[in-house]
C-alpha cells in the first residue's frame, strides 16, 4: 500500500497512544485514557480558500496533492470505493458495503488534497438513538427490525464533495402566451344551444436577461453511497468550513474521491444551467410560454474539495444489502430499510373493510 506522505501523529499526552477527533468533546481525545490532546483544533473558524476552477482544470501541483498524513487506500471490488485510513489500521472489510475483496491501490499521482471540511458535531450516542427512533417510525418495516442490534455496525465516514462558485449572465427569448377567451355556441346533449367560454392563447416575442450568483453548488464525489441518499441528508452548513487540518481525521474512515474535478466540474454547470433556465422561465411575462432559449456566460469560476461528515449503518436483511445515513452536522437521517409484506397486507385489508363499510352504510340510506 502506497504512503502518501510522511506520517503526522497526535500523540497523548498522558499515554503516549494517538489521539482521535471526539465529535461529542469536539477534541482530540485519546481513545484509551481520555486525555484530550493539547493545542485543540478549531472546528468553527478558519479562513477557506475559494481556487479558480479554470487554472485547476489545466493543472493542479503536487503541493496541493496528498493528505498531509500517513494514510493507505484499499478499493473494494464490490461496491468500487476507494477507502483511506490510518497506516496502523487494518481493514478486512468493506466500511460501505461489507464486500471482503480489497486490493491496494497504487496510485501513480496522490489526489487532490482538500481545502476544508466540516468537522463531525453530532456524537455517536446521539446518531444511535436517532437510528432506533427513525426505525421506531417506519410502520411497514418488519417488528424484528427496530429491536434488532443494528446500530452496532453503524460508523462515521468523511465523504468526498466539491464545492463550485460562479457568477453568471444570461440572455433569454421565447415566445410569451397570453389568454383571452371567445364566447361559443354549441347543443347539448338535449339538443338545446348553449354558449360556453372557450380560452385561446395569443403568442408574441420576448427577450429579456439576468444575473445570479451561484454559491457553494455541492457535488458528491462518492462511490460508496448512493447519491440520492446523500441528496436526502442534505443540506451541508458549507459557510461554517474550516480549513483542513489532518487531525480532523484522526482515527476516521475517509473516501477518496473517484468523480474527479472535470466530471464534477461539467455536473456543476450542467446543474447551474438548468437553475438558470428556471430562474429565465420565471422572468417570462404572460400566461405562459414556449421555445425558451438561454445563453449563458460564467465568471469568477471557482471551487474546492471539501470533506463532509457522514454516520452510515451498513447491514443486510436476507439477500438485500441497506444503508442509513446521518448527517455528521445536522442530524438529518435518512435511508431504505426492508418492507413486512404482511404489514402491509393487513394496512390494504384494513382499508378494503373500512370502504365496504361506508358503501354498505351509504347503501342503506
Amino acid at each position: 500500500m502506497s504512503e502518501l506522505v510522511a506520517r503526522q501523529k497526535f500523540a497523548c499526552p498522558s499515554c503516549g497512544a494517538e489521539a482521535q477527533w471526539n465529535a461529542a468533546k469536539q477534541a482530540l481525545v485519546c481513545p484509551f485514557c481520555g486525555t484530550e490532546a493539547p493545542g485543540k483544533l478549531d472546528a468553527t473558524t478558519g479562513v477557506v480558500e475559494e481556487r479558480d476552477l479554470v487554472s485547476a482544470l489545466r493543472n493542479i501541483p503536487d503541493s496541493d496533492r496528498g493528505w498531509s498524513a500517513e494514510k493507505v487506500s484499499v478499493k473494494c471490488q464490490n461496491c468500487q470505493a476507494i477507502t483511506v485510513f490510518d497506516a496502523a489500521r487494518v481493514g478486512q472489510r468493506c466500511d460501505f458495503c461489507g464486500s471482503s475483496a480489497l486490493i491496494p491501490v497504487e496510485q501513480i499521482k496522490a489526489p487532490i488534497r482538500p481545502e476544508s471540511l466540516l468537522a463531525f458535531k453530532i456524537a455517536e450516542t446521539k446518531v444511535r438513538e436517532s437510528i432506533r427512533a427513525w426505525y421506531a417510525s417506519r410502520w411497514f418495516a418488519p417488528s424484528k427490525l427496530g429491536t434488532s442490534a443494528l446500530t452496532d455496525t453503524v460508523k462515521g465516514f468523511y465523504l468526498p464533495y466539491w464545492t463550485f462558485d460562479a457568477q453568471a449572465h444570461a440572455d433569454w427569448t421565447a415566445e410569451s402566451g397570453f389568454y383571452y377567451y371567445e364566447t361559443e355556441s354549441y347543443r347539448d346533449s338535449e339538443g338545446r344551444e348553449q354558449t360556453r367560454q372557450v380560452q385561446h392563447t395569443r403568442w408574441e416575442s420576448s427577450a429579456g436577461e439576468l444575473d445570479h450568483i451561484f454559491d457553494d453548488e455541492l457535488v458528491p464525489a462518492s462511490r460508496g453511497v448512493d447519491e440520492r441518499l446523500l441528496e436526502k441528508i442534505a443540506p451541508f452548513p458549507t459557510k461554517e468550513l474550516v480549513p483542513y487540518d489532518p487531525g480532523f481525521l484522526s482515527g476516521w474512515v475517509v473516501e477518496q474521491y473517484q468523480i474527479d474535478l472535470i466530471a464534477a466540474a461539467q455536473r456543476a454547470r450542467d446543474r447551474m444551467q438548468r437553475e438558470l433556465e428556471s430562474l429565465c422561465a420565471q422572468q417570462v411575462p404572460g400566461d405562459t410560454h414556449r421555445g425558451l432559449q438561454v445563453s449563458a456566460d460564467y465568471e469568477n469560476q471557482t471551487f474546492k474539495h471539501v470533506l463532509l461528515p457522514v454516520w452510515l449503518l451498513t447491514y443486510d436483511y436476507g439477500a438485500a444489502h441497506f444503508h442509513v445515513a446521518i448527517n455528521g452536522v445536522t442530524g438529518k437521517i435518512d435511508g431504505k430499510y426492508p418492507l413486512s409484506w404482511v404489514k402491509i397486507s393487513l394496512a390494504a385489508l384494513a382499508v378494503l373493510i373500512v370502504l365496504l363499510i361506508v358503501a354498505l352504510v351509504a347503501a342503506s340510506r
